[in-house]
């Protein structure tokens, strides 16, 4: 069994067609049946079952393909590992993170990436939800993953910085000109939610924290992303919860920000199978030095609410792990 014979069976999987994978893998047809021959004799028996028109996986291969694909990821991986390695100045860097901090965080990290080493090609993965993302570092997707610090740290976090959450209002609404809100005195107002609102004790994160804080909230509007929720609070629809980053680049001035007290912060880190070396490195040290220093509390001023890894779960909106303080063990 060979690494080229894994990478010819997941072409085939992926292109449903032996025509088509010999087309993308520049190689004949002949010479790829005959690989994929040597390698179901290695394993002991069929992977795919030839149609009339195309191919589907047998049992075996099934339970085969998604330790080829790692095995496939990982040498691509290695190969642009060692290659960043000799200088970082060439090859590519695979970075894998949640939609909302690629729109509100990454734009800025990336142009000062581009300035100062333009021959290294940057490929972003974006996932809807920080369970998707951890299984993208399983697998292999990435060179590493930029978010919430994961539950099951799949190998090396880096801390980078705390994520700010905050509540969007019109910006004529009458709580607008104030800067920070405790959830009680939303007990009236309409909500705009995200379809990936995380359960937190069984319930979706927002009744769940609301309920903590005594009412249960109205829901006016649900959505499927960020932006949008964040688009249909500063039009008046209701309240929505998302990442400050995000808010400031998805509307700008047209809505008001509200900093609940306490205030809700998230850790985010940069996490990998491996330590990271060369590009990697190079690139998880740039967050980390461009990551905003937040201001030390005042003396009346409480420490903000910290999120307990032991809790995460599914986004908050698009992005994962309750935001108020876990509840007693």
């Amino acid at each position: 069994m060979s690494l080229r014979q894994m990478e010819y069976f997941v072409t085939v999987v992926q292109e449903a067609s032996f025509t088509r994978a010999a087309d993308v893998l520049h190689v004949t047809q002949p010479a790829l049946s005959h690989q994929i021959k040597a390698l179901e004799k290695s394993v002991g028996g069929a992977l795919l079952e030839r149609m009339a028109r195309g191919v589907r996986l047998t049992p075996m291969g099934r339970a085969f393909l998604p330790h080829a694909e790692l095995a496939v990821r990982s040498a691509a991986q290695a190969r642009r590992a060692a290659r960043a390695t000799a200088g970082a100045e060439g090859g590519e860097l695979h970075v894998a993170t949640l939609h909302s901090l690629a729109v509100g965080v990454l734009p800025d990290v990336f142009a000062r990436w581009r300035a100062a080493r333009p021959r290294v090609l940057l490929r972003l993965h974006e996932y809807a939800t920080a369970e998707a993302l951890e299984e993208a570092v399983q697998r292999g997707t990435a060179d590493l993953a930029f978010g919430p610090v994961p539950a099951d740290p799949p190998g090396t976090v880096v801390p980078v910085g705390d994520e700010e959450l905050v509540l969007v209002v019109p910006f004529d609404d009458r709580l607008a000109g104030r800067t920070t809100v405790r959830l009680p005195e939303l007990a009236d107002r309409a909500w705009v939610r995200c379809a990936l609102e995380p359960v937190v004790q069984g319930e979706r994160f927002l009744d769940w924290a609301c309920g903590r804080a005594g009412f249960r909230p109205r829901t006016a509007v649900w959505t499927e992303h960020t932006s949008t929720a964040v688009r249909m609070a500063a039009a008046g629809v209701g309240v929505c919860v998302a990442s400050a980053d995000v808010v400031r680049g998805a509307v700008g001035e047209d809505c008001a920000i509200l900093t609940p007290d306490p205030a809700w912060k998230r850790p985010l880190a940069v996490y990998a199978r491996v330590p990271p070396t060369g590009a990697a490195e190079a690139f998880t040290n740039l967050l980390r030095t461009t990551w905003p220093t937040p201001p030390a509390p005042s003396a009346d001023q409480p420490t903000p609410a910290r999120v307990n890894p032991a809790y995460s779960s599914p986004g908050l909106c698009d992005e994962p792990g309750p935001v108020l303080p876990a509840p007693p063990r």
